[in-house]
């Protein structure tokens, strides 16, 4: 074959990757900011001038097949004629918290939701923005006879607009009304929302194609950008994504759609065929620069700082719920310190305590998935703050297993763009012999993301011993909170 290439379409910019089709090596790449736009709404034509910017100087010559990846919760509601009823909805709007708690009320519960779509609304899923909608936008909300997210409506605007509207797995996993367990929409929760039926995407398989434009590009089905980056890294079964922001994520592949009646853990579906059950945490990298700003540091100085101290913190333990916590669920609830001795009572000591509370929350979320049989044999740590050696040097142990700190790269557009090569290989019957494992023919193998790999060692028993002491003084002070998540 030739050139592919892939678009991330975040909250914040256009990244795009042209890549030989065969290899995965990137050719050439394109960026451009989105306007900045107040509060949690968009006009989707800012997408569209944010794409048309990041391609320009002829960064698509040549291309034969577009995988387009996009923020995955946000909503695109259009009238009968296929226009915007108002701006996009993204996925960082808080005002449908409310929203939210009334659906779940009005389904039978949160394990009523885990069971119909495995996911317990909140205010970021499309089905709990509709219900916003409907509640405070009527006028708006009875005109809305078809909705997208934002991947479908990108690849529809791509096509020309035809007649056929099409979304895949991973980002229909994502709305609220769609199952990866079942592989159907639940329209009766659209309605429920909404208060009517609108039209909804054909689901794509991972390879599919959406569509070829008038000059003969193919557009793949498209997904999140939570699963175009997992494609793009190359993660697989017994493979474990902790996503270090502000606030965490820890998401996994495996076999089977996860029904969690607790709501802790989100069954999204992956961009291969398979599942990608997540666990959120409320509390990440807010940890370690709140106790970086406390020390007068940043985080570099802290984490140098942490490599002064020993593990166990001379026995100072934080529990990082400094802004409530989603997993386990105490949301209103703060962090605490603990185990202070005069002789502890030390910058370097405090710094190590954060760095380890914070890992031990994220192992908390993993150990979740671990209790509903997701294999975690090595643990993929992204974000700004996995380049820290204090973070490197601890989370092997405290996750128990090896840890790979890939390269910073664009992962995401990486996924659309080897998701591109596949829908073309199959398109044109050159895709590799036998299946994924999944039911679908191979995808593209393309070379694993360039990392450093960090093994638990001789001293994970110490390790263990901190997760011990952390655990131990998690329980006393929240008192049945984690075992209630398994």
């Amino acid at each position: 074959m030739g050139i592919v290439a892939g678009l991330d379409s975040s909250s914040e910019s256009t990244r795009i990757v042209v890549c030989d089709a065969d290899t995965g090596a990137v050719i050439r790449q394109g960026y451009a900011p989105h306007p900045v736009e107040k509060g949690s709404e968009v006009d989707p034509q800012a997408w569209l001038m944010s794409l048309g910017e990041a391609a320009g100087n002829g960064l698509l010559e040549g291309v034969q097949a577009i995988g387009v990846a996009a923020q995955q919760h946000g909503l695109v509601p259009l009238d009968a004629d296929g226009n915007p009823v108002r701006p996009a909805l993204v996925g960082n709007d808080k005002r449908a918290q409310s929203a939210a708690a009334d659906l779940v009320d009005a389904l039978g519960g949160r394990a009523a939701w885990a069971h119909a779509v495995g996911a317990v609304p909140q205010a970021q899923h499309p089905v709990t923005k509709l219900r916003w909608l409907a509640r405070s936008e009527a006028a708006h909300a009875a005109r809305i006879a078809e909705v997208m997210t934002p991947h479908d409506w990108l690849a529809w605007q791509l096509l020309g607009r035809p007649a056929r509207r099409t979304t895949d797995r991973g980002g229909a996993s994502a709305t609220g009304y769609w199952s990866a367990a079942t592989g159907a929409y639940r329209p009766d929760l659209v309605e429920l929302a909404l208060g009517h039926q609108v039209r909804l995407p054909e689901v794509l398989g991972p390879s599919g194609t959406a569509g070829f434009t008038p000059e003969g590009l193919l557009i793949s089905a498209g997904t999140g950008e939570t699963m175009a980056a997992a494609f793009g890294l190359g993660v697989g079964v017994g493979d474990a994504v902790v996503s270090l922001g502000a606030s965490g994520s820890v998401f996994a592949i495996h076999e089977e759609a996860l029904a969690d009646p607790t709501g802790t853990i989100t069954s999204f579906a992956d961009a291969t065929g398979r599942h990608l059950p997540v666990v959120h945490t409320t509390n990440a990298v807010r940890v370690l620069r709140g106790t970086a700003e406390m020390l007068g540091t940043d985080l570099a100085g802290l984490s140098e700082l942490a490599l002064a101290s020993s593990p166990g913190a001379y026995g100072m333990v934080m529990l990082p719920y400094l802004e409530g916590e989603r997993t386990p669920h105490l949301p209103h609830t703060a962090g605490s310190l603990h185990g202070m001795r005069r002789e502890s009572m030390r910058p370097e000591h405090l710094a190590r305590a954060a760095v380890e509370g914070m890992l031990c929350g994220l192992a908390d979320a993993l150990d979740v998935l671990r209790g509903r049989g997701v294999a975690v044999r090595r643990v993929f740590l992204l974000g700004a703050a996995a380049e820290l050696g204090a973070v490197q040097a601890a989370a092997p142990g405290l996750f128990g297993a090896q840890v790979v700190v890939p390269q910073p790269a664009e992962y995401a557009a990486l996924g659309a763009a080897r998701q591109a090569a596949w829908a073309w290989q199959v398109a044109h019957g050159t895709a590799a012999g036998g299946d994924d494992g999944a039911g679908y023919p191979e995808p593209p193998r393309w070379p694993a993301a360039a990392s450093q790999v960090f093994e638990p060692g001789e001293e994970l028993p110490v390790w263990q011993a901190v997760r011990q002491q952390y655990a131990a003084v998690r329980d006393e002070a929240h008192p049945g909170a984690f075992q209630r998540e398994g």
